[in-house]
């Protein structure tokens, strides 16, 4: 059987990307770890506005994550080892691993990315997109 989706008005024509976007960000949304949060920073002295996505990651150094980006997926990656030397009486904090994704949409783009205090931030910019405006000329049949 298939799926109805209002993507899929005929009037709406090379939609089915984003309908697989809206997908992808389904089957990732009921992780809760490692926490975020995602601000607007004001644009400042001739600068554009910013996203900032902060991910707290206590416990984490540069070298156990990974931030990449692909297909419009911002994807980190966190994986600590356990330190086999040590013979705990009590372990409260785990060592963990995680992968938190984000979609973004086109014209997004990754400015920086910086770890400080158990923070990461991850900096993010819109690039307006160019308008074309193409007139179509209506050949004799």
């Amino acid at each position: 059987m298939s799926r109805l989706s209002v993507l899929s008005n005929p009037l709406l024509l090379g939609f089915e990307e984003i309908e697989r976007l809206i997908d992808r960000t389904g089957k990732g949304g009921n992780e809760g770890y490692p926490p975020y949060n995602i601000e607007r920073i004001s644009a400042q002295s001739g600068e554009k506005e910013k996203l900032r996505i902060t991910v707290a990651l206590a416990g984490f150094s540069r070298d156990q994550l990974e931030i990449t980006v692909e297909d419009n997926q911002l994807t980190v990656r966190g994986r600590q080892q356990d330190d086999k030397t040590r013979a705990y009486l009590y372990r409260g904090i785990a060592a963990r691993q995680f992968t938190r994704t984000f979609v973004l949409a086109d014209g997004i783009e990754v400015q920086s990315a910086e770890l400080s205090n158990g923070m990461l931030a991850i900096d993010l910019v819109r690039h307006e997109p160019h308008r074309l405006v193409r007139r179509i000329e209506i050949e004799n049949g």
